[in-house]
């Protein structure tokens, strides 16, 4: 997480990993929640993944950005939460310095690509509902898959540019995984992957929501005309309206979740001793978020519902099972 750099350069004290302060019980309950809970986080945005790839139904520009936002999530859960839940359960970075560097790097590349996503995602309901027609012929699945590319690239370039500049591919502090930034890096990095993006982000879904506001009182006005082709136009932006909403609950979860974090990097003083334990804790609430995501998924979307079932019963090993109908 980016936010978590240190504004100073002094080299950290020697520093030893504490004994372990709980029962040996206790300490085999936190490992097998953590597990759990990284599990439950691969396993549903590989679901998610799965879904989307594989029907071509659901090869749509609004569900692109989900695959990449349930790809960014299956990094966290695969790389980022074992290695943070085992530093938070045994008070001490026990992986080595490659791991530690290669840690940051992956922490911050797959928070730069999810925040950014979660924008790209309100820009693409914005313009849907702002300018349907537009929308139809300009946004193909073809022109998100190469915004969503160059946002992958950008935020590889950007995060080691940050990572090279301030030399913390080389820095580690014994029993910890630090790293520094310098008073001009840290706000550009706050600026680029934390108050521009969700600025946007609650801008575009306010407007959104206006739009969708009014969506219904025209509809409700023009509820006498019942002609075939009022009725399809209805059930268009019903539709529209309804993913508007689905993706609004993803986003308001989203930064129900970064925002702890966030608070916690900016309010409390860096030479504060608790500072860091405090930092690790809250990030726990972002991470929990690439969690969140596919439950949601299950709970409000029935092309993934329905995705899930043609799954787990493995017709999509059938013939022509990508054609098949999930809407």
């Amino acid at each position: 997480m980016n936010l978590t750099a240190v504004n100073q350069t002094d080299d950290c004290q020697e520093y030893s990993c504490p004994e372990r302060s709980v029962s040996f019980s206790v300490y085999v309950i936190l490992y097998m929640s953590s597990a759990a809970v990284a599990l439950l986080t691969v396993c549903g945005n590989l679901l998610v993944i799965i879904s989307v790839s594989h029907f071509k139904q659901l090869h749509t520009p609004a569900n692109i950005l989900i695959l990449s936002l349930a790809a960014s999530d299956l990094l966290v859960g695969v790389f980022v939460m074992p290695l943070h839940l085992s530093w938070l359960v045994e008070s001490c970075w026990i992986s080595g310095p490659v791991m530690c560097s290669v840690y940051n790097f992956v922490t911050f590349q797959a928070t730069t690509v999810s925040v950014h996503t979660v924008a790209l995602i309100a820009v693409d309901r914005f313009l849907a509902l702002r300018s349907p027609f537009v929308y139809s012929e300009k946004i193909s699945p073809t022109v998100i898959c190469i915004a969503t590319l160059f946002d992958w690239l950008f935020s590889i370039l950007y995060n080691f540019t940050l990572l090279l500049i301030n030399g913390n591919f080389t820095f580690i502090c014994p029993g910890e995984c630090v790293y520094i930034v310098d008073g001009v890096s840290f706000f550009i990095d706050l600026l680029v992957v934390f108050l521009m993006p969700c600025t946007l982000i609650i801008i575009l879904y306010t407007h959104v929501f206006v739009i969708v506001r009014k969506h219904v009182t025209a509809i409700r006005a023009l509820q006498v005309h019942k002609s075939k082709e009022s009725s399809k136009s209805r059930v268009s932006d019903k539709s529209e309206r309804k993913a508007a909403i689905l993706l609004g609950i993803l986003v308001f979860v989203f930064l129900l979740c970064l925002l702890p974090y966030y608070i916690c990097s900016l309010a409390i003083p860096y030479d504060n001793a608790d500072f860091f334990y405090v930092r690790d804790v809250a990030a726990i609430f972002f991470f929990l978020n690439s969690t969140i995501n596919p439950i949601i998924y299950a709970l409000f979307y029935p092309w993934f519902q329905k995705s899930l079932k043609l799954i787990f019963t493995f017709k999509v090993f059938n013939e022509d099972s990508s054609l098949m109908n999930v809407q």
